[in-house]
């Protein structure tokens, strides 16, 4: 029972309190509720325009990628599943955005959220892509990005900060991230 339960119980079903302990019970709930919006908060999802979460995941390719030391480029994070219809759509595109910006700075990283790394492995037998692909199997970060929908696609700018999030995939939306690309690399 938390504090305010505890001070409405006491208020509805209890002797009088003296003015004091009323104060103190009253307090003390609404430290509680302060407490948990602020933790809350903390917990929300990246919003346009603040400061991308950083993390660090293991890569196909053995070593660790760290959002952070992408600083400097334009980095589209984009989380995805191998049981994702949309997501098998999606790569295809991905991977033709990256042959064509990776060499003006733009960086794809590819968040796996399966279980397990060999069910994102097995899929990409069947579809190649040369970006970096990084697996979240214990879903750390995509609870950090509040991730939701599946594949959702964040766009970072050089400077770290949060400036597309964009939910699902239909077929045309590679044209939004990537006029939101050619946006950024005119800053």
């Amino acid at each position: 029972m938390t504090n305010i339960n505890i001070a409405l119980a006491t208020l509805l079903f209890v002797k009088p309190l003296s003015t004091v302990r009323m104060r103190q019970l009253l307090t003390n709930g609404a430290v509680v509720v302060a407490l948990t919006i602020c933790s809350a908060g903390a917990m929300a999802k990246p919003v346009s325009g603040e400061e991308s979460p950083d993390f660090t995941l293991k890569s196909r390719d053995g070593g660790n990628i760290r959002l952070s030391e992408q600083r400097g480029n334009i980095v589209l994070v984009n989380f995805w599943a191998s049981w994702c219809g949309p997501c098998r759509e999606e790569l295809p595109a991905f991977e033709a955005l990256y042959q064509e910006y990776q060499d003006l700075g733009v960086e794809i990283l590819a968040v796996n959220v399966d279980d397990e790394a060999d069910k994102a492995n097995v899929l990409l037998q069947d579809i190649e892509v040369s970006f970096p692909v990084l697996f979240d199997t214990s879903g750390e970060v995509s609870q950090l990005y509040d991730v939701s929908a599946m594949p959702t696609t964040v766009i970072v700018d050089r400077d770290g900060t949060v400036r597309l999030l964009h939910p699902g995939y239909r077929k045309g939306d590679e044209k939004k991230y990537e006029k939101a690309i050619k946006m950024l690399m005119r800053e």
